[in-house]
């Protein structure tokens, strides 16, 4: 019996708590930094399997790691469990429907994640056990993926300084190797601050900061004609100045999020953007304090490991949806237009298949289509240690990310099935690379030449500390 093999029946003997643990974090939707019920489930369950525990990882309450094994390679396993707020959603339905007006939902099936990365943990551990083989396997329990880059914060803490390799995966439509695209990212606070005053009476005594909010975002949006393409910045008010439109706005504050291919053209494209935010404030006379709250690189690939996941995800097949998976992501998907299915087979570089609510097949290796990129934090993890992530299918194909369809199909077996299935890939990918010197040394080597040309530097400057939130009362 191959080890792959033997792997795969590791994670089915335990599959039924994972599943239940992924449930239950569905059930108890938290958003960055705030996952202190959930890590305390992903805690109880590290005990529960014997893990070795290391909690407040980085100095962040809601990180956690397990360790297990001794000696040998060490393989970090990368989980996640944080929610996205305004998703809330009732489970298994194909209509939106909230548990809670304006609450959190699971909208990116991080409740999903964290399981399937700690069912594939479990399974290495005993493996590791049953074989005698020298080889530590770490859960790392993560927390404000969503913006929050709490793994770029622990990777300037040194949390994978003596990782050899690291693996990952997300929930997905499709079933493959995650191309190593993203976009690197920094999330920026501007305070413009003015000068009160009543706005018919004395209206030239006010310096107005919603005024110089609005030039700014003027500004940035002209500047849009001359980036980088592939470049994407976008904005959310976080105060507006108030609701009285008889009162000069003296205090107002906008979020941006400034995306690049890569870490040098985000910086620049970050200084860019300051420079059109000091410019408003001079055309307002009010003055602006810039902050940085989290930032994320671009993801390194690493050519020897995602052949070698490939060559899991081969072996294994599709996740196996049976015909009642298949309705139920019918009926999502007639809650969407022919554009977004069309979208997931145009990033995909597949051609569109009818009557596939499910994604049935396993995508090629080499698979190229449209880039549509996003951020993660994942991608810093990758320029420390080489890294891999699989994308597997556990929701109807079309699916937008962010979505309240994301949140409805978080708890269905459909759900169960892919996320198993995400736990064999990564748990059979550990294996290869704890039992396969030569791959490990192939995969330190490719990595070592991408780090070599591009060093990496921490896109979170040194003063800047994870904006830690106090643990909720209901929490406790």
């Amino acid at each position: 019996m191959q080890n792959s093999e033997i792997i795969w029946e590791l994670v089915d003997a335990k599959r039924q708590p994972f599943e239940a643990l992924s449930d239950r974090v569905w059930g108890m939707p938290e958003i960055a930094y705030t996952e202190y019920r959930s890590v305390g489930e992903h805690i109880a369950m590290l005990k529960e399997q014997g893990f070795r525990i290391t909690e407040n990882v980085a100095g962040i309450p809601t990180a956690v790691m397990g360790e297990a094994g001794e000696g040998g390679p060490v393989i970090a396993i990368l989980g996640e469990y944080d929610a996205l707020p305004g998703l809330s959603q009732e489970a298994g339905i194909a209509e939106p429907k909230p548990v809670e007006a304006g609450g959190h939902g699971h909208g990116c099936g991080h409740n999903m994640l964290g399981s399937a990365a700690l069912l594939a943990a479990t399974a290495v551990k005993d493996w590791l056990a049953r074989t005698g083989r020298p080889g530590r396997v770490r859960y790392f329990g993560c927390p404000a993926e969503e913006g929050g880059a709490a793994k770029a914060f622990m990777v300037r803490a040194g949390a994978f300084d003596d990782v050899d390799v690291a693996i990952s995966w997300h929930p997905a439509s499709m079933t493959k190797v995650d191309d190593a695209l993203s976009l690197a990212n920094t999330r920026m606070d501007f305070q413009f601050t003015g000068r009160a005053s009543h706005a018919a009476a004395a209206p030239h005594l006010g310096r107005s900061a919603l005024d110089a909010v609005e030039l700014m975002n003027v500004g940035v949006n002209y500047m849009r004609e001359h980036m980088p393409s592939d470049a994407r910045i976008h904005y959310a008010y976080l105060d507006a100045g108030g609701i009285a439109p008889n009162v000069v706005q003296a205090s107002a504050k906008v979020r941006y999020a400034i995306r690049a291919r890569d870490l040098a053209g985000m910086l620049e494209l970050n200084e860019r953007v300051k420079k059109i935010a000091e410019g408003a404030a001079l055309m307002t006379e009010t003055t602006v304090s810039i902050s940085i709250m989290s930032a994320v690189s671009n993801m390194l690939g690493n050519t020897p490991l995602e052949d070698a996941m490939f060559k899991n995800i081969d072996r294994l097949g599709p996740v196996p949806f049976d015909a009642a998976d298949k309705a139920y992501a019918a009926k999502i998907q007639a809650t969407l237009g022919p554009a977004d299915i069309l979208n997931d087979y145009r990033k995909t570089g597949i051609a569109p298949r009818e009557n596939t609510p499910l994604c049935d097949f396993v995508v090629p290796q080499g698979t190229r289509g449209v880039p549509m990129i996003g951020s993660t934090d994942v991608a810093d993890v990758s320029w420390k240690v080489p890294t891999i992530q699989a994308r597997v299918a556990t929701h109807a194909i079309g699916t937008p990310g962010h979505s309240w369809q994301i949140t409805a199909q978080g708890k269905a077996p459909a759900a169960h099935k892919g996320m198993v299935h995400a736990a064999k890939i990564m748990a059979a990918t550990a294996v290869d690379v704890i039992s396969d010197e030569t791959l490990l040394a192939r995969a330190k080597k490719d990595h070592q030449e991408r780090v070599t040309r591009t060093p990496y530097v921490c896109p979170i400057p040194a003063d800047v500390k994870p904006p830690i939130k106090p643990r909720p009362a209901a929490a406790a």
